[in-house]
């Protein structure tokens, strides 16, 4: 059996690379750090800055400055949890949801031209592949 190791670093360094230019194409130029935030916020009702941080694996510190950006391009807006004055939550303006609408088609574009060739057999045994591996290693 070949090294999973390789065959995810390889798996991984192949998507990195492949969203990295998808952002480069959204009028924002996000880059690959700022899209992953624009995803996170965008899965979850009114997260707060530290659940999204802690989602993309970024310290707090850093997180702040990366949200500063998105503020200033309007993509997000950030303001008080009007129940605990310490916690701030984080929400896509509409020019960040169409940001990432828009991200979100260059990227399922790309990834269904590179799929293209491949039977239904195939992509549905990629797909229950990710599904089982996503679990396992969720799990562990």
């Amino acid at each position: 059996m070949e090294d999973v190791r390789d065959l995810l670093q390889n798996l991984s360094r192949k998507y990195e690379t492949l969203q990295k230019n998808s952002c480069r194409l959204v009028e924002e130029d996000l880059t690959l750090a700022l899209s992953h935030i624009l995803y996170e916020i965008s899965k979850h009702s009114e997260p707060s800055m530290q659940y999204i941080a802690d989602n993309v694996g970024v310290d707090i510190t850093t997180f702040s400055r990366q949200v500063k950006s998105l503020i200033r391009m309007g993509l997000v807006v950030k303001r008080v949890n009007p129940y605990d004055k310490r916690i701030f939550i984080l929400q896509l303006t509409e020019k960040g949801v169409h940001s990432l609408s828009h991200l979100n088609t260059i990227l399922s574009t790309r990834l269904n031209q590179n799929i293209e060739g491949l039977s239904e057999f195939e992509k549905n045994t990629i797909m229950q592949a990710l599904k089982i591996l996503t679990k396992a290693i969720t799990h562990k």
